[in-house]
């Protein structure tokens, strides 16, 4: 049995892992799937300085507080970060990363440093204007899944009564690492795009920079970007199986 660890990002809670983390435990795993500070079921309590270091404190507090060990930590987008800044706290505890269609960013960058800068300046519009000057709102999920085959209309239905704002601190708020989570295994589960993709970036460009060493490796699951709504099943096999080659 493994424990598994499940962190969303952004816009979505602990929901979003349901089938997923119902698959592991069919395995005999034991899983925790967590909402941040402000989202999910955690949505009420959402302020102007949520910020990342609210949420590496969500994660790390989870881990402390139900004495878990040998954890595989997994973190969906945004929640790279997360997983990565949770880790490098204590590193005692955790066994193995995973990252969800993302990856680390090196210390002292930003979320928002990530994204290109048209859709940087687009998201800080919507924050100015529909979140209150601290809130990103949720992206036009339907818009999304037009293109994407094993999409269906549940799942947008499901994202759009369950996705709420994200608190606008999180993708401005530096990640802060030591260095202690690069002890650790790696895989990278990728959705949008290819391993082959990741090795060139983290050759050129140095935000990828981590994503190229002999501690990484790397499984390949084509859909959107939430593989855990899209193709649940398949990305738990992968889970499953990720401890054993770890």
């Amino acid at each position: 049995m493994t424990t598994f660890v499940l962190v969303p990002g952004f816009w979505l809670g602990a929901w979003a892992w349901h089938s997923t983390a119902a698959e592991l435990r069919r395995h005999g795993h034991d899983v925790y799937p967590i909402s941040l500070t402000g989202l999910g079921e955690r949505a009420h309590l959402a302020r102007p300085d949520t910020d990342l270091d609210v949420h590496v404190t969500d994660v790390v507090n989870l881990l402390r507080y139900e004495d878990l060990r040998d954890v595989v930590l997994v973190g969906h987008s945004y929640a790279g970060s997360v997983v990565t800044a949770a880790a490098d706290r204590v590193t005692d505890r955790v066994a193995q990363l995973v990252y969800v269609d993302t990856g680390p960013l090196p210390d002292g960058v930003t979320q928002v440093e990530f994204t290109p800068p048209a859709e940087r300046e687009r998201n800080a519009a919507l924050v100015a204007d529909h979140g209150d000057g601290w809130r990103l709102p949720p992206p036009p999920w339907a818009d999304l899944a037009a293109s994407v085959p094993d999409v269906d209309d549940s799942i947008v239905t499901l994202l759009r009564e369950r996705s709420v704002d994200q608190p606008w601190a999180t993708a401005t708020a530096p990640v802060r690492l030591t260095g202690e989570w690069e002890k650790l295994p790696r895989l990278g589960v990728l959705s949008s795009f290819t391993a082959a993709q990741v090795q060139g970036m983290a050759a050129t460009l140095p935000l990828y920079r981590h994503m190229a060493d002999d501690a990484w490796r790397y499984e390949e699951l084509p859909t959107w970007h939430w593989p855990m709504l899209s193709r649940p099943v398949e990305l738990a096999a992968i889970l499953h199986q990720a401890r054993l080659k770890a």
